[in-house]
């Protein structure tokens, strides 16, 4: 039975993580979807009513409350279920694992920004050097997980694995000739073998 309301749009890498999250431990009937359609310069009214800055995802709670931001969302729905925590709850390998999830999500960050200013912004107006930009963060942080962090991906299905196989998901559902996979190859033998999970089978965005 539901008893949660996930603001939804599916091509959201962020709404996806969340989704991946609801699957992988089983959560999933306990959430009803509510699409909406947004950006930067259009809101969705129900949305904005508890979650003021109007941004997606964000989780209504049986009790009325709506909490918003993925971190914090999954962070919620990682202590709702019986199975194994997705994040450690103490010590030294919460906070490493925690800032493995924050890096992914800065890459979610720069991919989206990239996609509103070569998609949204009029073409006279587009800022090559922020584009620039936003691909050296992306660059620099794979370069980082295949460098310092694979290990820990492949350690297991977590909360910072699933939002760098989200974030590459979503590199590769908008920039498809970024070209990461010859620059990454330890990420990309990683990432070739959890897209087949089901959780991000189910999910799998479509353009």
């Amino acid at each position: 039975m539901s008893t949660m309301t996930l603001f939804h749009s599916p091509l959201s890498p962020f709404v996806r993580k969340v989704m991946v999250v609801l699957h992988e431990t089983g959560q999933l009937e306990r959430v009803q979807l509510q699409p909406v359609n947004i950006s930067p310069v259009s809101g969705d009214p129900q949305l904005n009513l508890d979650n003021p800055i109007g941004k997606i995802p964000a989780l209504r709670l049986e009790d009325g409350t709506v909490l918003h931001d993925s971190r914090v969302i999954c962070e919620y729905l990682d202590q709702q279920h019986v199975g194994l925590p997705l994040l450690p709850r103490e010590g030294s390998a919460r906070w490493r694992r925690m800032t493995l999830v924050s890096q992914a999500d800065a890459i979610m960050d720069a991919a989206v920004s990239s996609r509103y200013e070569s998609f949204l912004r009029p073409e006279d107006k587009r800022w090559d050097g922020w584009l620039q930009a936003q691909g050296d963060k992306i660059r620099r942080s794979l370069d980082n997980l295949e460098q310092e962090h694979l290990p820990e991906l492949i350690s297991g299905f977590d909360l910072a694995a699933i939002g760098v196989a989200c974030a590459l998901g979503y590199l590769d559902l908008r920039q498809p000739g970024f070209g990461w996979r010859e620059r990454q190859p330890g990420l990309a033998a990683w990432y070739a073998e959890v897209v087949k999970r089901p959780s991000m089978v189910a999910t799998a965005p479509v353009a």
